[in-house]
């Protein structure tokens, strides 16, 4: 990790920790219930990790898993969530495209909740094979000089890389992502490519 990444990562973990701010101000009972009662409303889709409701569950998650709060048992999980092995709250997967390698993470407390080897052999084989094809698209933002050389216009190679990208991130939740909803009550989807500059919307779904 460079200085500059090193600094905005810095710089992004205290703009979070400035928007926790309203929820540190909940106390335990009160907390418990927003979550369950946003969970409900999360339940059945298919949600961009760029959505409004779904930033505002992951800070307020971020303060009860400080909490532990899903330990206490304050408020019932609702029916359709299984508790997640990790971390103990209700199970919200997270598809990432470094899937993977890290399996589909815990909306809660940022682990792994759920490996490939869990899922159905049909959809991993979907999820292999996205991956093996976004992967040398996301590669041409991280392409070392050498390797820009070796083409007419690096530009051009990087706008053609950004509507591949974009052209699988629409396919994703298109195709394989239905496949994880009838799995688990919600699906949170990582909607950008910010190495390619694929932001959530570049990515209009209708």
């Amino acid at each position: 990790m460079n200085w500059m990444q090193a600094h905005d990562d810095a710089a992004l973990d205290q703009l979070w920790q400035e928007y926790a701010l309203v929820f540190r101000e909940f106390d335990d009972l009160t907390l418990a219930r927003w979550l369950a009662q946003t969970l409900g409303q999360l339940t059945g889709k298919i949600w961009r990790a760029s959505h409004p409701l779904v930033s505002a569950y992951r800070v307020a998650s971020m303060v009860a898993h400080e909490r532990q709060i899903w330990l206490k048992r304050l408020t019932n999980r609702p029916a359709p969530y299984n508790e997640a092995t990790c971390c103990r709250a209700p199970l919200v997967p997270m598809f990432t495209r470094d899937v993977k390698e890290t399996g589909l993470l815990c909306l809660h407390c940022g682990e792994t909740a759920v490996t490939l080897e869990e899922l159905p052999a049909e959809l991993t084989q979907s999820i292999l094979l996205w991956c093996q094809t976004y992967a040398p698209v996301h590669q041409v933002a991280h392409w070392e000089q050498a390797q820009q050389q070796r083409v007419a216009n690096y530009e051009d190679e990087l706008d053609r890389a950004f509507e591949a990208a974009r052209d699988l991130l629409l396919q994703l939740h298109r195709e394989v992502l239905p496949q994880l909803l009838a799995l688990y009550p919600a699906v949170v989807w990582e909607d950008h490519d910010e190495c390619l500059d694929v932001r959530p919307e570049d990515l209009m779904l209708r």
